[in-house]
């Protein structure tokens, strides 16, 4: 595989950050540029982030010394020396869609953590083991867009890749309504405990947007591309309560599931195809690509959050306690690591998908 040069658009804050450290002895991926908000431009990132770093990895010593250059105004030379860029920039949507499309038109394709583009109908949400088929209608977009090489391509929300990928393998008993209550770590809203106190030993049952989030975007995940768009899928129904918790990293989901009248497989059936679930990224060895996607335990007090968020490197979902319910079919518990495979990680495994399927070229 040739190497790539990468640009980070929005380099500074939590989700810029971590796609940093990712870039650090990435096989692939070589850290080229960096971009922010004029604040930060003109400063070596080193001294843009001083005293901000918010991770408990060290800065990558190849990250210190780039200049940051200005998002906006410099968007044509950041675009003129780099292959592609993650975006995770911290605008409002509006300004969001109209900086990435900028990107796209001058040739830079773009990988976004932001939810600016989730909704625009050609521009693929992909979670690289379930759709990653509808990065097909890229060629649509890149025909509104005018472009060659330039394109906008985004991940789902960070909360989904905790429990959508386990509800993927069971669609086909014919899944009809889903209830999820999530227990969201701070990371997810950039934060640790020394910028958050209020967090400390306390939970938010309150996350703006995110209940939204949760009940729709699996159905445009669950879609199909048609006349250079992709349809959301009619169902299952999903229903979402989200909580902030007192955790620095790792969503967790409680999730009940109910399947077609007399379709409900076993519980033997459903951890059998949680164990042998596996995507595109496993079947081309992609870099950031977890072995065994879906982990589940057998223990009842599994997953837990210190315990399995970095499973496989953060890149893997952990699945629990499966059980009947009284109201639904079955409920089981699940994990993932919101800023790995629900953020930065997810991006990274979603260009390294796009590298393999010639996109990027």
């Amino acid at each position: 595989m040739k190497q790539y040069n990468v640009g980070i658009i929005g380099c500074t804050g939590m989700v810029g950050q971590r796609f940093i450290t990712l870039m650090e002895n990435h096989p692939w991926f070589r850290l080229t540029a960096l971009a922010a908000s004029a604040r930060s431009a003109g400063k070596t990132y080193a001294d843009a982030v001083a005293g901000r770093w918010a991770l408990d990895v060290p800065m990558p010593e190849e990250a210190k010394d780039l200049v940051v250059l200005d998002a906006e105004k410099d968007a044509e030379q950041l675009a003129g020396m780099v292959d592609f860029c993650f975006c995770a920039v911290d605008m409002k949507k509006e300004e969001i869609r109209a900086l990435e499309e900028k990107y796209a038109r001058l040739e830079c394709p773009i990988v976004s953590n932001n939810s600016a583009h989730r909704w625009t109908d050609d521009v693929p949400m992909v979670v690289p083991e379930i759709n990653p088929d509808h990065l097909e209608v890229i060629a649509a977009q890149r025909r509104r867009l005018g472009t060659k090489r330039g394109f906008i391509a985004v991940k789902s929300n960070c909360s989904l890749q905790s429990y959508v990928p386990a509800l993927h393998p069971l669609k086909k008993y014919g899944l009809e309504k889903i209830l999820v209550c999530t227990y969201q770590a701070i990371s997810g809203a950039g934060k640790t405990f020394a910028r958050w106190p209020e967090m400390v030993d306390n939970c938010i049952p309150y996350i703006g947007g995110e209940e939204e989030k949760s009940e729709q975007e699996p159905l445009k995940l669950w879609g199909h591309i048609q006349d250079g768009k992709i349809v959301r899928a009619d169902g299952p129904a999903i229903t979402a309560q989200c909580f902030r918790v007192a955790c620095q990293d790792g969503h967790m989901a409680a999730v009940f599931m109910k399947f077609a009248d007399g379709k409900a497989p076993s519980m033997e059936q459903i951890r059998a195809d949680w164990a042998a679930f596996r995507g595109m990224p496993q079947e081309l060895e992609l870099p950031s690509a977890p072995r065994q996607f879906l982990h589940y335990f057998e223990e009842p007090d599994r997953p837990q959050t210190r315990l399995d968020r970095n499973l496989e490197r953060g890149m893997a979902v952990s699945i629990g306690r499966l059980r009947p319910d009284t109201q639904y079919d079955y409920k089981f518990v699940c994990l993932s690591h919101n800023t790995l495979r629900g953020a930065a990680g997810g991006a990274v495994l979603l260009a390294e998908l796009l590298c393999a399927k010639g996109y990027m070229d």
